[in-house]
């Protein structure tokens, strides 16, 4: 709809995003004015006629003698004063005020829906927040969050390692232990030179080279020993239980089931420890300029809320994208974008390199078509 006051286009009825008014109120002052000015037009038509003058004359001779009518009465008669006294006891009374509230409740809903909006919104946030999740595998982090009361959708790439990077890991193992062995066995050569050397400024010289040496190997073992650990529990087969889902409240689960999909950048996985909330899918596709919300754990951050639009629909190598400006960060992939009532429209899952606001999610809708036979 337009706005009357500021000719906004918007979805919302009740209140304008841009200026703020609210149109039922804005219609009750028009019409309010409108009535005013009617008045004005009949007062002034009516100022131009002799009859109508000797009519308010008449008028107000009645109102004066009225007037004083009541006052004298008022001065010879002490009862009126003991009425009004025990007016407010007699049951019409509270009738009065009480009609009037509910008629003005009545007739004027929509400037009480305007209030409840922002709260609705709110809520609708915080709900989706709350059924998402962080994800901490052994290579890194990421979000996933609730698609019903027990299953979670996240990204392939946050709960699997990509082989490519696996033998890279093994390649950058080997080769440090390599560089490792030769550094010792190049510290052994230059000890036995220290002994064969006399006292002189020489043999000080190798020892203090010694010394460098050694305290620049204890700095690089701890680093090799992480490296090598992490490579032993990529090489074994991955168990779900190797994957840490840490709900909003703080509270740290293993995942009891994990499915991956070999179509999509997509992986599901179980919780059946309790029933949990979840975002429920978007009823109607979004338009492009919607607002849209992405949650996710980016940096370490947990539960982080980013806005933005949404941009449009894209393809990239031959699959379907939702393009948002929303912020997408690292550790937020898997993660929901959802819409100003809180329903899901997509998984977010990668941004463009070197570029800033252009992010992508996968559209909700093929998560349930990947996994159909467990979700349905």
């Amino acid at each position: 709809m337009q706005c009357p006051k500021c000719n906004h286009v918007q979805h919302n009825t009740v209140e304008c995003e841009a200026c703020g008014v609210i149109f039922a109120k804005l219609q009750k002052i028009q019409e309010r004015q409108k009535e005013a000015e009617e008045k004005k037009a009949e007062k002034n038509a009516g100022g131009n006629s002799s009859t109508l003058k000797i009519l308010q004359v008449l008028l107000l001779v009645v109102v004066v003698a009225g007037t004083t009518y009541y006052f004298t009465g008022s001065r010879n008669q002490p009862v009126p004063p003991v009425e009004t006294a025990k007016a407010p006891e007699a049951p019409p009374a509270p009738a009065g005020p009480q009609t009037v509230q509910v008629s003005k409740q009545v007739s004027a809903p929509p400037p009480q829906k305007a209030m409840a909006e922002p709260v609705i919104r709110g809520n609708s946030i915080e709900r989706a927040k709350n059924a998402t999740v962080s994800i901490e595998a052994p290579w890194g982090t990421g979000a996933g969050f609730f698609v019903n009361k027990n299953y979670i959708v996240t990204n392939r790439h946050v709960v699997t390692f990509d082989e490519k990077k696996l033998v890279e890991l093994r390649e950058q193992v080997e080769t440090g232990r390599k560089l490792i062995n030769l550094e010792k066995q190049k510290i052994d050569q230059m000890k036995g030179d220290h002994q064969r050397l006399p006292k002189g400024p020489s043999r000080s010289q190798l020892a203090i080279l010694i010394d460098k040496y050694e305290e620049n190997l204890q700095k690089i073992l701890p680093r090799q020993d992480a490296i090598e650990q992490r490579l032993e529990k990529l090489d074994r087969r991955m168990q779900p239980s190797d994957i840490k889902i840490v709900l909003a409240d703080g509270s740290q689960y293993a995942a009891n089931y994990l499915l991956v999909s070999d179509k999509y950048d997509l992986a599901l996985m179980s919780l059946f420890s309790g029933e949990w909330p979840f975002i429920e899918k978007a009823p109607a596709k979004m338009q492009q300029g919607d607002k849209v919300f992405a949650i996710g754990s980016p940096v370490g951050l947990r539960h982080t809320v980013t806005a933005g639009i949404f941009s449009g629909v894209r393809m990239q190598e031959g699959q379907v994208y939702l393009q948002t400006d929303a912020a997408i960060n690292p550790g937020n992939s898997g993660g929901p974008l959802i819409d100003e009532m809180g329903y899901v429209h997509g998984v977010t899952t990668m941004i463009l390199r070197d570029t800033e606001g252009i992010g992508f999610a996968i559209p909700i809708e093929k998560v349930f078509e990947e996994f159909s036979s467990t979700l349905y």
